[in-house]
């Protein structure tokens, strides 16, 4: 069966998430030194990060919200160092808005303008960058995050709100992403194609499955779907 359409993660696949987050925990953390001394003397960029993973555990159901995980952690830092927990809306805005400040890999933006000609084309995402503030929402017809879907890939709910959203069935939608669990394996259980954005030339390791198409950039995507076996 042809591929009718396209899903695109993005952290990692688009843009390399890692540097944006040190620096939007970097401008954070001057933020707060300027507003709320006692926060930055308790906790630094990397122990606000794992306040995080402390309130995921607490409350489970959490998990897959990216922002409500953050702003929790940022509540309940300025509890622990006797401040008003409310800081945490406004603090969280100052990380928000600095996580947008992405750097697209070269091949994006020309890739996905010639591919927006050919497919409908949706992004999926575990994080909360948002496609409008990075400048990407003249291509997707649509973004669907995990809070969106109440569940993070790899479950499958995600990727079947996708398919539904573009009226066909998941067979006939190629999924393109970088992580080998959240992105190839999610997509594979839920029954659409997979296409491994392989950047950093690593070996496939996970003995679940293969991806059925594997590129190391995007400029290979149309000469790859234009030869897709019907």
């Amino acid at each position: 069966m042809s591929i009718r359409a396209l899903t695109f993660d993005l952290d990692d696949t688009l843009w390399y998430v890692g540097p944006v987050i040190v620096q939007a925990e970097k401008r954070l953390h001057a933020w707060l030194t300027q507003r709320y001394p006692r926060i930055v003397e308790t906790y630094g960029p990397e122990t606000l990060r794992a306040l995080c993973g402390e309130v995921a555990t607490r409350y489970p159901s959490l998990e897959h919200d990216k922002t409500e995980l953050r702003i929790r952690a940022l509540r309940l830092a300025a509890e622990r160092t006797g401040y008003d927990p409310s800081l945490a809306e406004t603090a969280f805005e100052v990380f928000y808005d600095a996580r947008q400040e992405v750097e697209f890999f070269r091949d994006v933006l020309p890739v996905l303008s010639e591919l927006k000609e050919l497919y409908p084309l949706g992004a999926l995402s575990n994080g909360n960058a948002d496609v409008r503030l990075v400048g990407l929402d003249h291509v997707f017809d649509f973004h669907i995050s995990a809070v969106d879907a109440g569940a993070a890939k790899p479950d499958s709910t995600i990727f079947l709100l996708a398919c539904e959203r573009l009226g066909v069935e998941p067979q006939e939608v190629a999924h393109v992403g970088d992580d080998p669990d959240t992105d190839v394996w999610g997509a594979a259980q839920a029954g659409m194609k997979t296409v491994w954005v392989n950047r950093d030339k690593k070996p496939w390791e996970d003995t679940r499955l293969t991806p059925d198409a594997v590129v190391t950039d995007l400029y290979a995507l149309v000469p790859l779907l234009d030869d897709w076996p019907t």
